[in-house]
């Protein structure tokens, strides 16, 4: 594999840990405050990346 295609695929990890990062943040939030809807649609998107 070469240096531009391994670059590639560690940016896109990166990316998706971040992802995971703040939708993990934002959950957490929105539990806090007991928003069950938003909490839902946050577990929804989780799932989606995973």
């Amino acid at each position: 594999m070469n240096n531009n295609t391994q670059q590639r695929l560690q940016a896109g990890a990166n990316h998706r840990a971040n992802i995971q990062r703040i939708l993990q943040h934002r959950l957490e939030v929105a539990k806090a405050k007991g928003d069950q809807t938003l909490v839902r649609q946050l577990e929804a998107e989780s799932n989606y990346y995973n």
